[in-house]
């Protein structure tokens, strides 16, 4: 049995897609196809390649804003500790739905929505701060503190996971040579919603390496 999820999952680049047909400029092109790679490989928990010399710079800035706080990941440590920090929780899985982007030499920016499979434990003890901690004690071979539940977590069973689905905006700057350079996402706390999903609508990671591997493998020119 298939999740009912996985019809979105693979469509969540049509909109890439449709921007490359009508992109000619070849910097903006090599922006939005690693833009493309990126995402795909980060899908699919291939950090090594995500991170890799040729798709990021060597010190690369993310600065996300969600619900309120600010994390800011200062340096390939501590962006490679928060994709373990994902994978670590089971917080790999996740995907893009109706974006919005305009490419330009520095980069691009838009809006998009943003879905990702969240165990139930995770938000009962704090949701996504946990990761931000886990990033940072990578960065300085400290162990992440203790959280405590938040206001209302408690709603969230322990051995569920759940769909959270969230609205962006985000600008990702690019070098020179169209490699990332960071991530900038800012939140619309006013757009989220959490739904419990049943088991077998769960796409794993090894599932999600299966569906996304024919893209990894197709390349635009």
């Amino acid at each position: 049995m298939t999740s009912k999820y996985e019809e979105e999952f693979l469509a969540q680049k049509d909109d890439l897609h449709a921007l490359l047909e009508v992109t000619t400029n070849p910097l903006h092109r090599k922006i939005l196809k690693n833009y493309r790679r990126h995402s795909l490989l980060e899908i699919s928990g291939r950090l090594d390649e995500c991170i890799a010399p040729d798709m990021i710079v060597e010190h690369p800035v993310y600065k996300f804003f969600e619900g309120g706080e600010a994390m800011i990941l200062d340096g390939m440590e501590a962006v490679r500790g928060f994709y373990d920090a994902l994978k670590s929780t089971s917080s790999m899985v996740q995907w893009t739905g109706k974006s919005k982007i305009a490419v330009a030499d520095w980069g691009f920016a838009g809006e998009i929505q943003f879905n990702q499979f969240v165990p139930g434990s995770l938000l009962r003890e704090g949701g996504f701060a946990d990761m931000a901690e886990a990033a940072a004690a990578a960065e300085s071979d400290a162990a992440p503190a203790a959280r405590t539940a938040t206001e209302g977590s408690e709603q969230y069973d322990h051995d569920a996971v759940y769909l959270v689905r969230r609205k962006f905006a985000y600008v990702w700057p690019y070098a020179s040579d169209g490699r990332l350079a960071g991530e900038q996402l800012y939140e619309d706390t006013s757009e989220r919603t959490i739904i419990k999903v049943e088991p077998e609508d769960v796409i794993t990671l090894e599932r999600a390496r299966e569906l996304l591997e024919p893209m990894l493998e197709t390349h635009w020119p």
